[in-house]
């Protein structure tokens, strides 16, 4: 060998042995005094892949996470991965079995109003509205959140809550909120009846005067090059968008970095306007980023877009964190995501995955009604679903052997079908017990469980396989991938504490988002009654202290 390369590759390991071996330096225990602070952020439609993929490129505030206590296997344990279902576990411990929040919206036959429809975050006892014109409530969510049960111990703590959707807002924030802010479409409003205070109206002059002209494309760093692929989608592509913008085009701003800065810059806001964290006791602040769901649904997961959105959000955390320091605030935050999601199926199949696709026309609700509807001669509406997958509700117009008929019709129709994993009854549900044991090892019934609610779930559940997306036949400016299956796609997410001062460790075993709730109350000393949440507290504490332990 040649003599100089043999010193290259040896003389280091010779050096490192010259040295005397280090001495182990115990763990320091975690920080003891409860944060002034707690900021929970939920990135929606962040999957523990999309974390996996970049962390590496992280270099702000995903990355200071990261350097804290990371649980990078967490789940959105339920079956029904929708947005205003995940948001109703993050903050209230429990899974959406008890939330009473089993989807984005459900049916409830026993309504007069005509479209049946209710949306998860709306009174519909208000006369004159419906599933797309509603007042934004928290009606429907049936247990307390974090905020709530701060406000029940002491009346001083402040709670707020903002986020580029009402849902998130609501569903983290809960019942007894301070303030409460979401994204209209044209800047941030809040519950009827709440007028926009001099801050809110700042915020929204700016975030209007950016709409108001021309976004020039972002630049692409060298690590999202890969990604910069056209991808036919029927009749457009997908894969190398920019994020440049027209004046005025809203739907184009939220499905943008430029959105979750809006969202940022408003909890900063609220942080200095408020003094959050500046008062004798613990105050909350629960922040949902919507941009990460809006760019996946519009451009899937694996594009140049998405790359891109993965390091302006990293960017927007850190400048947010950065203030909070700044400020001089002892805080500490909790990041997850309401849940994951999938890409679309013609990218997966260019990149070496051929089993991926769109959900059959024929599994529709519309279609599958219209063969019900032939096969027992009957002439009205006998299901009521919203898509392929789901909770489904046969119409209540009909007698109860007529009912029994087209229950079993429809159900042998999707079982029938090679797009579909599952099909359970409400009867079976209701009787499976409430799941236990480690998430990642349920079943799909014990999925399916912890979405059941035996007040407003479907009469049967469909689950559909693997890599079958519900979008039939995407369209330019419309929707090309989702999420809300049973798959560990849509189920898994990243969970992140970090607090200054606290040992980081890593742990890749599986936890659940309804975990997040008992992990801060014990950091703060509030009592939660073990029987009231799904979760347990996760011991944060990587030295020989343990957080959790007035809360066992």
């Amino acid at each position: 060998m040649n003599i100089r390369l043999f010193a290259r590759l040896v003389l280091p390991l010779a050096l490192l042995g010259s040295n005397p071996p280090a001495v182990a330096q115990p763990v320091p225990d975690a920080p003891k005094a409860p944060p002034r602070l707690i900021v929970v952020i939920s990135v929606d439609q962040f999957s523990a892949d999309l974390f996996a993929e970049y962390r590496q490129h992280f270099t702000a505030g995903l990355k200071r996470l990261s350097e804290g206590a990371v649980f990078p296997s967490g789940y959105q344990s339920h079956a029904a991965t929708e947005t205003c279902p995940g948001h109703s576990t993050i903050l209230t411990g429990n899974r959406p079995a008890r939330t009473g929040i089993i989807a984005n919206s459900y049916f409830n036959l026993d309504t007069t109003r005509a479209d049946k429809q209710v949306y998860c975050a709306e009174d519909e006892s208000i006369p004159g509205t419906d599933r797309d014109h509603y007042i934004v409530s928290p009606v429907h969510l049936l247990v307390p959140t974090m905020g709530d049960r701060m406000k029940a111990a002491n009346p001083a703590a402040r709670v707020v809550s903002v986020a580029g959707k009402d849902r998130a807002a609501v569903m983290m924030g809960g019942h007894h909120i301070d303030q409460v802010w979401w994204w209209s479409g044209t800047g941030f409003v809040s519950f009827s009846g709440v007028a926009e205070t001099p801050l809110v109206a700042k915020v929204n002059a700016e975030a209007a005067a950016i709409l108001s002209v021309d976004r020039a494309t972002m630049s692409v760093p060298a690590y999202c090059m890969p990604h910069d692929r056209a991808i036919p989608v029927g009749g457009f592509t997908v894969g190398t968008g920019r994020f440049a913008r027209k004046a005025s085009d809203g739907r184009a701003f939220r499905a943008s970095p430029e959105f979750d800065a809006a969202v940022l810059t408003l909890a900063t806001r609220l942080v200095d306007d408020m003094k959050l964290g500046g008062s004798g006791q613990t105050d909350i602040i629960s922040i949902g980023l919507s941009a990460t769901d809006y760019i996946g649904h519009s451009y899937g997961t694996e594009g140049l877009e998405m790359c891109l959105q993965m390091g302006a959000l990293d960017r927007a955390i850190g400048l947010f964190l950065d203030h909070l320091d700044a400020q001089g605030i002892d805080y500490i935050v909790a990041l997850t995501a309401d849940h994951g999601g999938h890409d679309l199926p013609e990218r997966n199949r260019d990149h070496a995955f051929p089993a991926a696709q769109r959900v059959d026309a024929a599994l529709t609700p519309k279609a599958v009604d219209a063969v019900l509807r032939a096969q027992l001669k009957i002439d009205r509406r006998l299901i009521y679903a919203d898509s392929a997958f789901g909770d489904f509700y046969i119409t209540k117009d009909i007698t109860k052997k007529q009912r029994a008929k087209a229950l079993k019709q429809a159900m042998t129709i999707y079982r029938a079908s090679p797009q579909v994993s599952a099909v359970f009854t409400r009867d079976e549900l209701a009787a499976q017990p409430a799941p236990s044991g480690s998430v990642d090892s349920w079943s799909l019934a014990q999925k399916a469980r912890a979405s059941f609610n035996p007040e407003r779930s479907g009469d049967f559940i469909v689950l559909g396989q693997p890599w079958v997306t519900p979008i039939i036949d995407p369209k330019a400016g419309a929707y090309v991938a989702t999420h809300g299956s049973p798959w560990n796609y849509d189920r898994r997410v990243p969970i992140l504490f970090w607090r200054k001062g606290m040992a980081p460790f890593e742990q890749p075993l599986a936890v659940e988002t309804v975990d997040i709730l008992p992990t801060l109350a014990a950091q703060i000393g509030l009592g939660v009654p073990r029987e009231e949440v799904d979760g347990r507290c996760l011991d944060l504490d990587a030295g020989s202290g343990d957080s959790c332990a007035g809360a066992r």
